[in-house]
């Protein structure tokens, strides 16, 4: 009896137990990783402060930026590049218009623009135009027929490759030198007696005067001559996709009222 029942405890010791425990789960596979975000490729325009304006030697800052910088934050699958390089506006519209650029900020829309570019979202700010003249010039302007008297003494400097040009062109009967490409140079233009009036934009007529040390030099006539919308302008390549969400994030920034914010920041 006694040698049964040490075996039957034997068998019983000897016997693997069925483990009661539940299961440990799988591993959760790893988390895919992040698309890297679409680039967007653009430059700073040389001379259109306060779109973009320098900042010492390597940096770039201004409306524009400040705007971009904004869409990013939006939507982080966005990122913008070469706004830290300069080009002469005529060869930042050439590359936009043949896919080497994907996008140009605060462009304003013309019917030949409008052949070349897309243009999308929102208004991102409106601009008005305004004559500069000497200060020891009493001129007072109140419509174009003032500024058409002038002649032949009424020479109007422009910025080359500007949508002021073309503006003027429309009115007829004005005398245009568009040969200088930034507004240091028609101001200095302008001082020196080689123009009459110089035709631009604001924000930031007074900041440019001085920047350029012209306070005292020229004065910025009251009469807004004529207004108009800026855009952002995309290749006509860019992907429908991107623009589409390049739109989407301009539109909330309109309305969360932050558009409005920074225009007035560099006003």
């Amino acid at each position: 009896m006694y040698s049964i029942c040490t075996a039957l405890l034997a068998a019983l010791l000897c016997t693997p137990m069925l483990s009661t425990a539940a299961p440990r789960p799988a591993p959760a596979p790893a988390p895919a990783p992040a698309p890297a975000p679409i680039q967007l490729r653009t430059a700073a325009q040389e001379g259109t402060e306060p779109k973009f304006v320098a900042a010492g030697r390597d940096r770039i800052v201004g409306l524009c930026i400040d705007i971009m910088r904004a869409v990013e934050q939006i939507d982080p699958g966005l990122r913008f590049v070469g706004d830290q390089r300069w080009k002469p506006l005529i060869r930042a519209y050439s590359e936009l218009e043949t896919g080497l650029e994907d996008v140009q900020c605060a462009v304003q829309q013309t019917a030949e623009r409008a052949r070349r570019f897309n243009f999308i979202g929102p208004p991102l700010y409106t601009i008005e135009y305004h004559f500069l003249v000497r200060s020891n010039d009493k001129l007072v302007i109140h419509g174009w027929d003032d500024v058409r008297k002038l002649a032949p003494n009424g020479v109007v400097l422009v910025n080359r490759g500007f949508a002021a040009g073309d503006i003027l062109a429309a009115m007829g009967g004005i005398e245009v030198d568009a040969s200088s490409t930034n507004q240091e140079l028609n101001l200095q233009k302008l001082i020196a007696g080689r123009g009459r009036l110089y035709f631009h934009r604001g924000p930031g007529l007074q900041k440019l005067l001085e920047r350029a040390g012209a306070t005292d030099k020229v004065s910025i006539l009251p009469q807004v001559m004529f207004s108009a919308r800026l855009y952002f302008a995309t290749s006509k390549q860019l992907d429908s996709r991107v623009s589409e969400r390049l739109a989407a994030a301009l539109n909330q920034l309109e309305k969360k009222g932050e558009l409005e914010r920074l225009m007035r920041k560099w006003d």
